[in-house]
């Protein structure tokens, strides 16, 4: 069994046993809670998985090394920080690509770069939702420093991701 999996269950038996100190129907309200929100984001998970799956098919494994491996050097970065400023999606969409292109062989530095520009330099989120709210000078204020993060990112977090075992 993945790590990953006995930690998240780990924690959600912790969750369930300090709610039912709390309250003996707290667990079946969290769990509740926790199915209604499957129902909000069944279908964008399901489409997600389902262009990581055909990301995985339909680009090669050897270009993708080539371009974004993990000796792509600073190009695999630059690649990185294109890609996370010009796809479209959520994090419905962004983490299981993600995970699919990791998982290919995509480069540490070029995948933190990639998830970092992504999260901090939507263009949709800037225009139907940051603009309007906040006003140019504000989303000015706040984009061109997040232009350069992205990259720092990718390169300090490949240095550390190789003192981690794996």
């Amino acid at each position: 069994m993945d790590t990953d999996v006995l930690v998240m269950g780990g924690l959600t038996v912790l969750m369930v046993i300090f709610a039912f100190a709390k309250s003996r129907d707290l667990p079946f309200r969290g769990f509740q809670a926790g199915f209604r929100l499957l129902e909000d984001v069944w279908l964008p998970l399901l489409l997600g998985f389902c262009l990581a799956g055909l990301f995985e098919v339909m680009i090669s494994r050897d270009m993708l090394v080539k371009w974004m491996g993990e000796e792509s050097g600073f190009q695999g970065i630059l690649l990185g920080w294109l890609t996370g400023l010009l796809i479209p999606g959520g994090p419905y969409v962004v983490f299981p690509v993600a995970a699919a292109l990791f998982k290919e062989g995509m480069g540490v530095g070029p995948l933190l770069t990639f998830i970092t520009a992504k999260s901090l330099l939507s263009p949709i989120r800037m225009f139907t939702w940051e603009v309007p709210f906040l006003g140019w000078a504000f989303v000015t204020a706040r984009t061109v420093p997040s232009l350069f993060l992205p990259p720092i990112v990718g390169i300090i977090g490949q240095r550390l991701f190789t003192l981690f075992p794996r």
